[in-house]
């Protein structure tokens, strides 16, 4: 596998962009983190973590639907193509289409988190040794460029574990239209969403019994003390996650459980007892409302493989390619 190493570092990653980030969001009201600053070394192996505990079904559920269906998804791919993973982390899932799909010749894993993104590509290179892969540590939200000498190839994105539900649903919207520019019309895009489904359920999912997804929440807070000064008390606040009914979406919080100051590079930050900061929401959409949100935003369905509780949609960017 020839795996470029020269990959371009992300202009949203820095920390002088990382601490206007958090500053921004803590002086806001109500306060507010960017979930994707959950990705750094340490929060992305507890997401992995989170992904095999048994209250966390939609890793399990896309898994299974990937690998009865990989073939037939497989099949709707261009000839000589290029595999482009917004969000990649671990390479799990893509690796069961890599391994299928005979009409992939590149594989594109875009992740903020470059450490975590090398190191799931040692296995991957044991894997596929055949496959020319080329990582971008980039923030995939923002545009970025497609490696020269891969530009000719057909291209398909993945975006997979539902990680469009932790956009509000105008921002869904926008970032389908970002992907749609970054590959092309009449592309494919291959998507993961969490389907709705009854509360309990749902409330487990994000409140497991062995704490992990509260250590991935609470992380954040360390974070920003490890790489941007900031003195947190982490015993000082607790994980909170729960169904908002009324917006169909998972909401995450860290609650301040007493009145405390914090200072993070320079500001200062006042806390409220039971004052919380808002750092996820995870969407649940139905077949349905997807597909709308899809069309509304240059992209026609194809195809949806769905166990009930996750659905996998292969969808077309509008337009000739």
């Amino acid at each position: 596998m020839n795996v470029q190493r020269a990959y371009s570092t992300p202009h949203l990653a820095g920390a002088d962009t990382f601490a206007a980030d958090a500053i921004g969001g803590l002086t806001a009201n109500p306060k507010i983190l960017p979930p994707k600053y959950f990705y750094d070394l340490q929060g992305s192996a507890l997401f992995e973590r989170i992904t095999e505990l048994p209250e966390y079904y939609p890793t399990r559920c896309e898994i299974a639907i990937l690998q009865e269906n990989a073939p037939a998804i497989a099949s709707l791919f261009p000839p000589s193509c290029a595999l482009i993973e917004f969000g990649s982390g671990s390479s799990r899932k893509a690796r069961i289409l890599l391994s299928t799909a005979a009409t992939v010749e590149a594989y594109l894993p875009v992740d903020i988190s470059g450490d975590f993104l090398l190191q799931d590509l040692a296995q991957l290179h044991r894997d596929l040794p055949h496959l020319m892969v080329h990582p971008l540590v980039e923030d995939f939200t923002q545009e970025f460029a497609i490696p020269a000498h891969l530009a000719k190839l057909g291209r398909v994105g993945l975006f997979p574990g539902s990680t469009i539900g932790n956009f509000e649903p105008d921002e869904a919207g926008r970032f389908l239209r970002h992907i749609r520019k970054m590959l092309g019309a009449g592309s494919l895009l291959v998507v993961g969403i969490d389907l709705l489904k009854d509360e309990e359920t749902l409330n487990r999912a994000y409140n497991d019994a062995e704490g992990i997804t509260a250590r991935f929440n609470l992380n954040l807070l360390a974070r920003m003390n490890r790489e941007l000064g900031a003195d947190f008390d982490l015993t000082a606040f607790k994980h909170d996650a729960f169904f908002n009914s009324g917006n169909s979406r998972i909401e995450m919080h860290l609650v301040s459980t007493k009145r405390q100051t914090v200072r993070i590079n320079g500001a200062v930050i006042d806390f409220d007892e039971g004052e919380t900061i808002h750092t996820e929401n995870s969407y649940k959409y139905t077949v349905k409302s997807f597909r709308t949100l899809a069309r509304k935003n240059g992209w026609l369905p194809v195809k949806v493989f769905t166990d009930g509780f996750f659905g996998v949609h292969v969808l077309r960017a509008a337009g000739r390619g």
